[in-house]
């Protein structure tokens, strides 16, 4: 059979007559669809029958092993394939429905929410990417997730190796993109800094493609060189450019303020680096004719959370807990904003993870930093930092994991004005929070 005319047909006969798709046999819901996925240490076709058993209208699987004969089981050739292709199908039968794909090294997430809270000033229904659902299977997953009666959706692209955004652009069909900025992430997969942008500019060659439009970072020279040819809304600190502003930056209130017609928008997420995050939002606001008045009230109501430039407050510290993610840039612009608060600080940083041959290199490189900065101590956490002997210092504590680090913290006590956590997702720093 062909297989366009089985993703149409499955398409009409169970997806629009379920309750959505998911891919965890105990997170199934009655009527929904379970998609047996394959990882490294998995194989989600063992728990289809379970899926069956809690409720699910069909299983896919690809494993005839596994397959039962009988209408609830569905044999395809590759589930995650067959995944992305009914997404595909989805998006083109909403193609009413107008998608920001927003990409980037770092401030993905936040600069999506962003701009979720300030289009939903204006639509009554704003779809998104949840969690951290930006991969080649969460992106799938988030296209079928769109309703019918959705206005806007903004999708969130992540990638740690060249071609990945491309085949996302494929099955997303933005009609609109922003790219927040080109850093040392994912260097394992990417290769080296160069590998990095030519990754990210994929979304670029997919507007310029289908003639769609992206919105820039007129003072970033990477994305004004690359976007030339292109359908574009520039945002700048340069005052012939669409949207003119000025960044401005409240050490001592911890506030991002960006000043546009003379309006302030004054935000409480933290860090300069934020700024650019907040000016992307007003440019996209302002270019869907939402007012000035509602896109500032948007901003300045947003608090941010899950450990993303969040600010804490125990035992009269003042906590910065930015420990969702961490690679050479977003740790140095981290940095580089706490030197500058007025007070007595702790660092606590954990191991940048992903680098591959340059790790050893950028770790060196923040304790280069470090050793020269006015943060008065800084605990280092992971085996990465740990193994460094170079540029050490004093001021500088080493420990092998959080483990260690956990039961040093019992035992001693912590005094300071202002600290700041940030490392990698997978040192899940955020623990350290509880026994301040």
């Amino acid at each position: 059979m062909d297989n366009n005319i089985k993703i149409k047909n499955f398409y009409k006969l169970y997806y629009t007559k379920s309750s959505g798709i998911v891919i965890h046999s105990k997170k199934v819901k009655n009527n929904s669809i379970f998609f047996s996925l394959k990882g490294k240490n998995y194989d989600g076709n063992k728990f289809a029958h379970d899926a069956i058993l809690n409720g699910a209208m069909i299983a896919i699987i690809d494993n005839n092993q596994y397959f039962y004969k009988n209408k609830k089981f569905f044999l395809v050739k590759n589930s995650l394939i067959f995944l992305q292709k009914l997404a595909l199908y989805h998006r083109l039968k909403l193609n009413n429905i107008p998608i920001i794909a927003i990409t980037g090294s770092n401030g993905k997430t936040t600069t999506k929410e962003l701009v979720k809270v300030v289009l939903s000033k204006k639509y009554k229904i704003v779809h998104s990417t949840k969690n951290n659902f930006n991969n080649h299977i969460g992106i799938p997953l988030t296209i079928l997730s769109i309703p019918n009666n959705a206005q806007i959706s903004v999708i969130e692209i992540g990638a740690n190796h060249e071609k990945e955004i491309e085949k996302m652009c494929y099955i997303i069909h933005p009609d609109y993109g922003y790219i927040t900025n080109f850093g040392k992430a994912h260097l394992e997969g990417f290769k080296n800094i160069q590998g990095v942008i030519r990754g990210k500019l994929e979304l670029y060659n997919f507007l310029k493609k289908n003639k769609k439009m992206v919105f820039v970072n007129g003072d970033d020279p990477i994305q004004l060189t690359n976007s030339l040819g292109i359908k574009r809304y520039i945002f700048s600190e340069k005052k012939d450019s669409d949207v003119p502003i000025k960044y401005l930056y409240n050490t001592n209130n911890l506030k991002s303020i960006l000043l546009f017609k003379k309006t302030p928008i004054i935000s409480a997420l933290i860090g300069s680096y934020n700024l650019y995050n907040i000016a992307s939002a007003l440019s996209i606001g302002l270019y869907f004719k939402i007012s000035l008045k509602k896109i500032k009230q948007a901003i300045e109501e947003y608090i941010p959370n899950n450990n993303r430039s969040q600010i804490l407050k125990k035992n009269n510290i003042q906590i910065i807990a930015d420990c969702y993610n961490a690679n050479p840039n977003s740790m140095l612009s981290s940095l580089n904003f706490f030197n500058k608060i007025k007070g007595s600080k702790i660092a606590i940083l954990g191991d940048m993870l992903e680098l591959g041959n340059f790790s050893k290199k950028e770790h060196e490189n923040i304790i280069f930093f470090l050793k020269k900065s006015n943060i008065n101590t800084i605990f280092l956490i992971g085996k990465i930092f740990f193994n460094i002997k170079k540029n050490n210092s004093n001021k500088i504590k080493k420990f092998l994991n959080l483990k260690i680090f956990i039961k040093w913290i019992k035992n001693n006590s912590i005094q300071t004005d202002y600290i700041l956590i940030k490392g990698s997702r997978k040192n899940y720093l955020e623990k350290i929070i509880h026994f301040i």
